[in-house]
């Protein structure tokens, strides 16, 4: 499911964001897709320049 828990965090490409999109107490970071692969591969929001 693309739910959160409240006080969770994501990365997420989608070009539409809304309060509550995500669930209820959640909170929807948009990015591009290379800071959003740059998020997954350290495991917390990263800056896609620390990997070069």
């Amino acid at each position: 499911a693309d739910r959160l828990q409240p006080g969770e965090r994501c990365a997420s490409t989608s070009n539409r964001n809304f309060e509550g999109r995500q669930g209820r107490g959640g909170r929807t970071h948009l990015m591009s897709p290379a800071m959003a692969a740059a998020a997954a591969i350290a495991g917390r929001l990263a800056d896609a320049r620390e990997f070069g």
